[in-house]
């Protein structure tokens, strides 16, 4: 939908009683943006009352041996008659802080980004307030329910950066070693912003499904298209990996590429189920 389109779409005030002015959709598009900071403000203010517990027993967790994920690995990897072969003892790591201010600094980025994730439901219903209007009753139809699954979708992939692909790139980057005599000692804002790349980045990407699914049921891709892209959407995945993992090694693009491609073979699976009824829908009126 182009832009101009999209404002002319959504021109009537709620009430219906007048046009609105390009300067109009652009005050109330200003107004859902200011919701949103105050909600992230919000959370975050509470993130960064409590920012050195959230450190300790969460941001650090994975690099500790005691974390969750690491047991339930070395279970799985048991009851799968596997032995150790997929058991990951964790890290006993250490970070260095080699600016003054560093600490200071994170403290803000923890509560700042913390207090999007939490208010990341809020957030979305602001932005589907001000394009709901521009939809068709159609079009609104098939998208009910659509701010429940982009928040379950958004959680579920904060979720498994956090307690699968953290705990990975973690033992990965902490084993890895040229030679006995280099020390492995990150610095604390190395691996916060490898964090939240992980998390957060991984919960935006696992829309993926959801926004392919409105997609095909406002008629705007097929399953058929997808397919035909396959190929273009394993680069764009490759490229999307790449972004979100700043170490770019195999290793880490694999582990975030893999779950992101198999997300695209869903979301045909999807579409295709979605276009099968949309024709049969077709076939019955004619």
């Amino acid at each position: 939908m182009a832009l101009l389109d999209f404002f002319d779409r959504r021109k009537k005030n709620k009430d219906g009683s007048e046009e609105m002015s390009f300067i109009d959709h652009l005050e109330e598009l200003r107004w859902h943006l200011i919701r949103s900071v105050i909600a992230i403000g919000i959370c975050g203010i509470a993130f960064f009352i409590y920012v050195r517990e959230i450190v300790n027993d969460i941001l650090l967790a994975p690099t500790q041996p005691s974390f969750v994920t690491y047991k339930w690995f070395c279970d799985l990897s048991h009851a799968l008659g596997l032995g150790d072969a997929i058991c990951m003892k964790g890290v006993k790591a250490t970070f260095l802080s080699t600016q003054l201010t560093s600490q200071f600094i994170s403290s803000f980025t923890i509560a700042f980004v913390g207090g999007f994730v939490v208010a990341f439901p809020y957030i979305f219903w602001e932005f589907w307030r001000f394009i709901k209007p521009a939809l068709s009753e159609k079009e609104k139809r098939n998208t009910g329910g659509v701010i429940f699954w982009v928040s379950i979708l958004f959680f579920g992939g904060v979720a498994f950066g956090y307690y699968v692909l953290t705990p990975f790139m973690v033992n990965f980057y902490f084993s890895y070693s040229l030679s006995p005599l280099i020390e492995i000692k990150p610095t604390f804002s190395d691996y916060l912003e490898n964090l939240i790349y992980t998390t957060v980045g991984i919960g935006v990407l696992f829309q993926m499904p959801l926004l392919v699914m409105i997609l095909a049921k406002i008629g705007i891709v097929t399953g058929k298209f997808l397919r035909k892209y396959r190929r273009h959407a394993f680069v764009i995945i490759i490229i999307a990996a790449a972004i979100i993992t700043p170490s770019t090694d195999p290793f880490s693009l694999a582990i975030v590429a893999i779950p992101l491609y198999i997300l695209f073979e869903a979301s045909i699976i999807l579409a295709s189920r979605i276009n099968k009824k949309q024709d049969k829908k077709l076939e019955e009126w004619s």
